[in-house]
């Protein structure tokens, strides 16, 4: 592996950390401009923003016909989320887990991963899929924007914000938001490409095959906005964005990324025999221990936490 290899790899992580990073502060106030709650808030935008390099990088390695990278990123993204990035934030401090989340947005989580398993179990995920788990993304995101925009705590937000003297923020801060958020995609899709042409070349130099480097190398990397987003905000006190952007990146990574790649794929995503009977099905039993572990007292523990680090 020469150096160039290794100024991809870093270069490109560097590049899907900040954009990521951008991604979502850009949105995560833009959401809260409207009066959306924080748990709203982390299971759609947060989410979504700290998924996109999943989204940039399957998408990108699918159109390439390196369907492998896609697949094992998807899977091995969301492994990763809940051992390592939800591990660590209850680690640092006690996850507090609404209701809602437990009883709604975990078993959506849940079925998510088994759909994956269902339309994976053929050897290939094909196009049609892919718009069953995209057209499954937007009513879930519909369903949840709308339910949250009926409770009592949205309207009072909303009324207390339209309550506020307008200032220069108020005036011009949306737009501004949403400039940055199409600023922060493009350094995304630039990060993207440097990390996915470096992940292959490292497979390629030692040998390894590329759903290896999908599910460790470039499931690692992409997921890092996610954890720098759920540790932060663990440490600010901002736990329901902590949690759930957890539920609802693997949500997304299934539904919008795992779709997304399969409908723009021109083949399809393929997948290993190995990736299905090994990892997706490790991806299945994680997703459904999350449940127990929420509804005990509806928090995550320190003990819990370094349970789900030692398990990763």
């Amino acid at each position: 592996m020469d150096w160039i290899t290794v100024l991809k790899l870093l270069g490109g992580l560097a590049l899907l950390v900040a954009g990521g990073e951008w991604l979502v502060r850009s949105a995560s106030r833009l959401a809260t401009s409207f009066g959306i709650s924080s748990l709203v808030v982390g299971l759609t935008v947060v989410a979504m923003g700290t998924s996109t390099p999943e989204l940039v990088v399957s998408t990108v390695s699918a159109w390439d016909g390196k369907g492998d990278i896609a697949y094992g990123n998807v899977v091995g993204s969301n492994i990763g989320n809940v051992l390592l990035i939800l591990g660590l934030s209850a680690a640092v401090a006690p996850l507090a887990v609404q209701r809602k989340l437990a009883v709604i947005d975990t078993p959506v989580m849940i079925a998510a991963a088994v759909l994956t398993y269902l339309v994976a179990y053929d050897g290939r995920v094909g196009r049609v899929d892919g718009i069953v788990l995209v057209g499954s993304m937007v009513g879930y995101t519909v369903w949840s924007v709308r339910h949250a925009l009926r409770s009592p705590t949205s309207q009072e937000q909303e009324r207390e914000r339209e309550a506020e003297p307008k200032t220069l923020l108020t005036t011009y801060g949306r737009p501004m938001l949403v400039v940055s958020i199409v600023v922060s995609l493009v350094v995304l899709v630039l990060g993207s490409n440097l990390f996915v042409d470096g992940a292959v070349a490292t497979a390629r130099a030692f040998g390894v095959s590329e759903l290896v480097i999908g599910l460790t190398i470039v499931a690692i990397g992409t997921s890092m906005p996610e954890l720098v987003t759920s540790v932060v905000a663990t440490l600010r006190g901002e736990r329901d964005i902590a949690v759930g952007n957890v539920v609802g990146s693997n949500i997304f990574n299934v539904f919008g990324v795992l779709g997304a790649a399969a409908v723009i794929s021109p083949n399809g995503v393929p997948v290993a025999p190995a990736a299905l009977e090994l990892d997706t099905v490790l991806m299945i039993v994680i997703s459904v221990a999350c449940l127990p572990v929420f509804l005990s007292g509806l928090t995550i523990t320190r003990v819990e936490g370094l349970i789900f680090v030692v398990y990763y």
